[in-house]
C-alpha cells in the first residue's frame, strides 16, 4: 500500500471558496480512485489562501485483474456481425470465444475478456489533470496563453506516490506545461524559498517550521483562542462571530492576533453600526466591556505576518482605516436622524420590490393592510400596529441600511425611538423581520407579531401569485424561511390563527380586482366586506398551504415527532398550525401507552374488515346503526361505547383538549376486544352484517376526528 500526496500551489484563493473546495478536491480523486478499482483507507483535505492539498492513505500500487464475459451473436451470424463482436472484443479470430447454449435460443459465441490492473502511477498521471481540468470552481479564470481555468493562476503542482518504507514516485503530469514535482513553498513573506516535500508528513511539519498553518480548523481555533485571552487581559470579551472567523481563517497562513482602538466619540453610533463598518471593511473582530456588556472602543485584528516593530504599523493602518470607516457612519447616523422616517416614505415609491410586484411603497400599503387586520387576532394594539407597519420599511432610505443593507431594521428602531415613537413601534420596526434563521428568536409582544406576520405572509403569497416558488435547491426570494417563519411565529406565541383566512386577505390586499366578483356566487369567502370567489384562487391557497404543511412536518421532525403521526394529523384542511402541533403531540403520547396500541391494532383489525367489504361489492358503509339489530351483548356494548367516546372526542377537540380526546378513545380498547373476541362481523343474516360492518365503520370514523390512524406505521 502507497500514500498519495498532492498540493496545488496558487495564488491567493478566495476565502468563501476555501472550505468547499477543499471538500471537492477529495471527493473528485477518492471517486476517481474507487473507480478505477483503487480502494482506499484514508483521505484527507488542506487549504490556505495559497494551496489546497490532499493526501489518500492506503492506495493499492495496481488496480486488480478483471475478468469480463462479453455475449456475441449466434453461432452461423453472417460475417459481418462476427466481425464487429471480435473487434469490440479484441479478438482476433472465432477460435479465441467459446461457444455457449441457450435452451431457447441455441449456440451462440462468448468472449472472455481478461484485463490486467494498471499501475496505480499511471492511473493517477491519467486522474490528476482531469480533476484539475474539471475542478468545480464558483468563479474561475485563465491566465497567459493557456486555456485552462483556475480560481487564480497555478504557481506549482507537487504530487508524489510511495510507501513510507519505499522511495516515493513524482507522479508524472502537467498542467499548461506546469510539471507536477516536489516543490512547494511556504509563507510569502516569512519564508518563501521554495521547499522540496516527499511525503504528506514531511510537508506538514516543513510547512510549519516555514510559517504555514495547513489546517484550515487549527487556524480558526488559533485566531479564536489568541483573540478571547488578549481580551480577556484588558477586561473585555469578545463578541462572537463565527462568520468572520471562518473569512478571516481564510486570509491568513500564519495568524498573529493584535488589538487596536478607536475614540470614545464614535461609541454614540449604535453598536449594530460600530460592528458592521468594522466587520465589513476591516474584517475584525469587536469586543464588549465585561463590567457594562456594552460594546467597547476596542477591535481585534488578525495580520498574516510577525512585523518587526511588535505590530504597531499594523495596528495603526488598522486603525485610520476604521477612524475614517467610523466618521462616515457617524455622519450617516446623525443625518438620518434629522430626518423623521416618515418623511422618507415618498421614496420608497421609486425603490422597486419585485418588476411584477409594484415598489416598495405599495408593499408597505399591503403590510399596513394586513397587519392590520392580523391585530385583533393577536390581541395587538391596532393603531400601534398600524404605524409599526407603515414604518417597517422606512428605513430602506436611509443612508446607514444603504450603506450596510444588513443593518434593515435594527437602524429604524434607533431611529424611531430617538424620534419620540412608542417602545413597542420602534420594536415592531426591528423584530418584523425575525426570525432571520433557525436559531433566531421569534418576536412575541403582540405588535410586532402582527407585522412579522403579514411582512412573511405578503411574501408568500405575492411570489405564489407570479409563479415565483422554490424549486430543488432554488429559493432566491427566501420563500423556505419565510414559511418557517410563519409556522414559529404561531406556534412558539401558541396563537390559533385560521391561516387559508390570512393567506386569501393576503392575496386579496395583493389585487383586489382580481378577486372581487358577483354576489350570486354561492361558493366565495367573504374578504373586507366583499364577496370573493373561491375558485379564482382556491388551488393557489391550497398549493401554498401545502408548502407551509411540508415547512410544519419538518419543524415537527426535528423535534422529535413520528413522520406517520404527523402525516395522520395533517390533512389539506389542516390551517391551524398550533392545533396540528398539539394533536401530534397528544397522538405520539395516545400511542406509547398499552391502550393505544391495542386500540391501534383492533382499529387496523376493523378497517381491513371494511375495506375488504367495500370491494366485493362495491358497497359502502356509512356508519348509521340500527339498534334493533344488535343481538350480542358485546356489539351492544361497543356501539354504546363508541357513541360515549365520540360525543367526548368531539367536546374535547373543540376545546382544544387534544389529551383529553386521547383519553375518550381510550375508553373504546376493552369493548373493541370484547368484540372481536365474541362477534362474527360476517353473520349468515345480512341485515345482522352489514349493521356490524356500519358499526366498525362508525368506531373508524370515530377515531378519525382526532387523526387518520390509516396512516400510522408500525
Amino acid at each position: 500500500m502507497s500514500d498519495l500526496f498532492l498540493e496545488l500551489f496558487s495564488e491567493e484563493i478566495p476565502a468563501r471558496f476555501q472550505r468547499r473546495a477543499a471538500e471537492d478536491l477529495k471527493k473528485a480523486v477518492t471517486n476517481g480512485l474507487v473507480e478505477a478499482g483503487l480502494v482506499y483507507e484514508s483521505a484527507a483535505a488542506f487549504v490556505t489562501p495559497r494551496r489546497l492539498a490532499l493526501t489518500v492513505m492506503g492506495v493499492p500500487d495496481k488496480s486488480p485483474d478483471a475478468r469480463e464475459e462479453r455475449k456475441g451473436p449466434r453461432v452461423g451470424a453472417p460475417p459481418q456481425a462476427l466481425e464487429g463482436f471480435l473487434k469490440a472484443a479484441g479478438l482476433t479470430s472465432i477460435e479465441q470465444a467459446k461457444v455457449e447454449t441457450d435452451p431457447k435460443k441455441g449456440d451462440f459465441y462468448v468472449a472472455v475478456i481478461q484485463k490486467q490492473g494498471a499501475p496505480a502511477i499511471e492511473i493517477l498521471s491519467a486522474l490528476l489533470p482531469k480533476v484539475i481540468a474539471d475542478f468545480p470552481w464558483p468563479k474561475s479564470m485563465r491566465w497567459g496563453a493557456g486555456r485552462t481555468s483556475w480560481v487564480r493562476p497555478l504557481r506549482a503542482i507537487t504530487a508524489t506516490f510511495g510507501s513510507d518504507t519505499d522511495e516515493v514516485q513524482t507522479v508524472p503530469f502537467e498542467i499548461e506545461g506546469l510539471a507536477a514535482g516536489r516543490t512547494t513553498f511556504g509563507h510569502r513573506f516569512m519564508a518563501p524559498q521554495p521547499i522540496e516535500v516527499k511525503r504528506f508528513d514531511d510537508y506538514v511539519s516543513a510547512l510549519e517550521k516555514a510559517k504555514v498553518v495547513l489546517d484550515l480548523d487549527k487556524r480558526k481555533a488559533i485566531i479564536e483562542a489568541d483573540a478571547q485571552q488578549l481580551a480577556f487581559a484588558q477586561g473585555l470579551d469578545l463578541i462572537a462571530d463565527q462568520g468572520l472567523l471562518e473569512e478571516v481563517a481564510g486570509l491568513v497562513e500564519w495568524p498573529v492576533v493584535m488589538m487596536g482602538s478607536f475614540e470614545e466619540e464614535f461609541l454614540a453610533v449604535p453598536a449594530e453600526a460600530i460592528i458592521a463598518t468594522i466587520r465589513a471593511n476591516q474584517k475584525c473582530f469587536c469586543v464588549r466591556d465585561r463590567r457594562t456588556g456594552k460594546l467597547a472602543n476596542r477591535f481585534v485584528l488578525t495580520a498574516n505576518t510577525i512585523a518587526a516593530d511588535d505590530g504597531k504599523t499594523i495596528v495603526a493602518g488598522n486603525e485610520r482605516v476604521i477612524r475614517a470607516r467610523l466618521s462616515d457612519a457617524k455622519f450617516f447616523y446623525q443625518t438620518d436622524l434629522e430626518r423623521p422616517l416618515e418623511e422618507g416614505l415618498p421614496k420608497l415609491n421609486d425603490m422597486v420590490f419585485h418588476a411584477k410586484l409594484g415598489t416598495q411603497a405599495e408593499r408597505g400599503d399591503r403590510l399596513v393592510a394586513l397587519a392590520e387586520h392580523i391585530a385583533p387576532l393577536v390581541n395587538a394594539d391596532v393603531d400601534n400596529t398600524r404605524r409599526a407597519a407603515r414604518l417597517a420599511k422606512a428605513d430602506l432610505v436611509t443612508q446607514m441600511v444603504g450603506e450596510f443593507p444588513e443593518l434593515q431594521g435594527m437602524m429604524g428602531r434607533y431611529y424611531a425611538a430617538a424620534q419620540g415613537e412608542p417602545t413597542v413601534v420602534a420594536n415592531a420596526i426591528a423584530e418584523h423581520y425575525k426570525p432571520v434563521g433557525p436559531s433566531d428568536t421569534v418576536p412575541t409582544d403582540p405588535v410586532a407579531i402582527a407585522v412579522a406576520l403579514a411582512d412573511k405572509l405578503d411574501l408568500l403569497v405575492s411570489f405564489w401569485a407570479i409563479d415565483e416558488k422554490p424549486t430543488g435547491s432554488r429559493d432566491p426570494f427566501a420563500l423556505r424561511r419565510a414559511a418557517l417563519g410563519v409556522i414559529r411565529i404561531i406556534t412558539e406565541n401558541r396563537l390559533r390563527l385560521p391561516l387559508r383566512s390570512l393567506l386569501v386577505q393576503a392575496l386579496w390586499k395583493l389585487d383586489p380586482e382580481r378577486f372581487l366578483v358577483g354576489a350570486q356566487l354561492n361558493d366565495y369567502y367573504v374578504v373586507g366586506g366583499e364577496p370573493v370567489e373561491r375558485h379564482i384562487f382556491g388551488p393557489l391557497v391550497d398549493d401554498l398551504l401545502d408548502f407551509i404543511h411540508d415547512r410544519l412536518k419538518v419543524v415537527l421532525k426535528d423535534q422529535g415527532a413520528r413522520h406517520d403521526l404527523v402525516d395522520a394529523v395533517i390533512t389539506d384542511k389542516s390551517d391551524d398550525l398550533l392545533k396540528i402541533s398539539q394533536r401530534v403531540q397528544a397522538l405520539a403520547e395516545f400511542l406509547s401507552s398499552d391502550d393505544g396500541k391495542n386500540l391501534l391494532a383492533g382499529y387496523r383489525r376493523a378497517v381491513n374488515i371494511v375495506v375488504a367489504e367495500e370491494k366485493k361489492d362495491g358497497t359502502t358503509f356509512p356508519g348509521d346503526l340500527e339498534l334493533g339489530l344488535l343481538k350480542a351483548p358485546e356489539e351492544t356494548a361497543l356501539a354504546r361505547a363508541v357513541e360515549v367516546a365520540r360525543a367526548g372526542v368531539l367536546k374535547k377537540t373543540q376545546s382544544d383538549n387534544y389529551a383529553g380526546a386521547m383519553s375518550s378513545l381510550a375508553t373504546l380498547r376493552a369493548p373493541v376486544d370484547a368484540f372481536f373476541e365474541a362477534v362474527m362481523v360476517n353473520d349468515p343474516e345480512a341485515a345482522i352484517r352489514v349493521n356490524r360492518l356500519n358499526l366498525l365503520a362508525r368506531l373508524r370514523d370515530t377515531m378519525h376526528v382526532v387523526a387518520d390512524f390509516s396512516r400510522i406505521a408500525g
